[in-house]
């Protein structure tokens, strides 16, 4: 137990220390690579949303160290990572500032996804290859593929499917012998921790978590949903307040990330609760202090969202971009169910 604490309060030191790293984040070539006349330097300029989310922080890190593998005699790749500390109107800024030093290619996280199609078009037209990278941008939230993307034939998006994540984390529960039924009323009453609204991720782990129960014949009681905003902080409280006000209906815990059920943890333990006998915890991400939680059986389960194949497929395609190669719109990278 002592251990698991401690985990907890080293994953609730990540935003803090991601935001450290994140002000500002470059690479350069050696002093050699920049005398030689025959070396081929490349801008990269790469836009987060906010370095305060673990996942991104984790997402970027990989980044910065895959670009710099790619350093070789004749070619180097310099970068510059830009944090827009969840406002649009900052990123938007950074990303002016990239047009206009004619950076070779951006990569983008972006704040607001349903807002993002002027800066998308703005960013094509100065010619510059642009890879969306995930927070999925859709039609008013739909299903419909985005213009943005499709239009362009040097725009692209590298990411999961939110959908699979929000089923498996359905099936997470399903799978186990009381279906989440702790309590064998035949139905199983949960919460749901929520991302940020704006995000499709968060929309579609909602739902399909959901709906992979209900398709499973399962039947649920919903006892409350709030917006934890991705947060430790939020997910922490909102479990609070709801074992408090709600006691034995909570069954399941629902979070549409690890930091969210990293907070949540810590509330359903200060409860008297215990995850797996009288209550089941789920997220997603695997942050590694989370998979360790889920082999010491202090939370039920996690979906894996695969941030080194995600990071390492877009710095490539957006190399190819740049070296004139085609690239498809979509790149697709699978979530990875982890249980114990």
């Amino acid at each position: 137990m002592k251990r698991v604490i401690a985990l907890l309060l080293a994953a609730a030191m990540l935003p803090a220390l991601a935001a450290c790293a994140g002000k500002s984040a470059q690479s350069a070539p050696s002093a050699a690579q920049s005398a030689s006349p025959e070396n081929k330097v490349y801008k990269i300029g790469i836009a987060v949303y906010d370095y305060h989310d673990a996942f991104m922080a984790l997402y970027m890190s990989e980044v910065e160290s895959y670009f710099n593998t790619l350093n070789e005699d004749g070619v180097s790749y310099v970068f510059t990572i830009a944090d827009g500390k969840g406002s649009q109107k900052e990123q938007n800024k950074q990303l002016e500032d990239f047009i206009s030093q004619k950076v070779d290619a951006i990569i983008l996280n972006l704040v607001e996804t349903s807002t993002a199609e002027p800066m998308i078009d703005k960013i094509a037209e100065a010619g510059i290859p642009l890879v969306l990278v995930n927070r999925e941008p859709r039609v008013n939230g739909e299903e419909e593929s985005y213009p943005g993307i499709v239009d362009n034939e040097k725009v692209c998006y590298v990411g999961a499917n939110a959908q699979q994540s929000g089923e498996m984390q359905g099936e997470i529960i399903r799978d186990l012998p009381n279906h989440g039924d702790v309590n064998g009323d035949g139905k199983v009453g949960y919460i749901m921790i929520e991302g940020d609204p704006e995000n499709l991720d968060a929309k579609y782990r909602t739902e399909y978590s959901v709906k992979t129960l209900l398709d499973a014949g399962i039947k649920l009681e919903k006892v409350d949903g709030r917006v934890g905003d991705w947060r430790y902080d939020l997910g922490k409280e909102i479990a609070a307040i709801d074992l408090a006000k709600h006691g034995d209906a909570v069954e399941v815990v629902f979070c549409n990330n690890d930091a969210m059920a990293l907070g949540a943890a810590v509330s359903i333990a200060a409860a008297g609760r215990t995850v797996g006998k009288d209550i089941y915890l789920v997220g997603v991400d695997a942050l590694d202090v989370c998979v360790e939680m889920v082999e010491n059986g202090s939370m039920t389960g996690t979906v894996r969202n695969d941030y080194i194949s995600q990071s390492h497929k877009a710095v490539d395609v957006a190399v190819a971009a740049i070296r004139g190669e085609p690239i498809e719109n979509y790149y697709w990278i699978d979530y990875v169910k982890i249980v114990k």
